[in-house]
């Protein structure tokens, strides 16, 4: 049985704020994690939500597999380009202002496999 993939690219929310969820779902079973992101109260949950949602369609149209056997096998959050802005301040200096961006990747697999 091959690995399932889902992947989100140019995320815009940072890959720190993003890792304080994915390492909540990690390891888990796919029904438990996506009803763990839904209870939630964070930021990064809701795109993570939409990923692991994502892998789990993936699995069932393409794969044939019910989601009841997947679980979280890796999921991971790197990061990506950071748009660079600055707001002008004080003085004629300017102040700099980062807008981070990260890249979600779900592997899930199938229980017993």
């Amino acid at each position: 049985m091959p690995d399932i993939h889902a992947k989100t690219r140019f995320s815009p929310i940072s890959a720190q704020k993003v890792r304080l969820v994915i390492d909540m779902i990690r390891g888990k079973n796919a029904n438990d994690a996506l009803e763990i992101l839904r209870m939630v109260n964070m930021r990064g949950a809701h795109p993570v939500r939409k990923l692991v949602a994502s892998a789990v369609a993936n699995a069932e149209e393409n794969f044939g597999v019910s989601r009841d056997n997947l679980y979280v096998a890796t999921i991971f959050a790197d990061e990506a380009p950071t748009r660079k802005w600055r707001r002008f301040g004080a003085r004629g200096r300017f102040k700099p202002i980062l807008r981070r961006t990260s890249h979600l990747t779900v592997i899930l697999r199938e229980r017993g496999a």
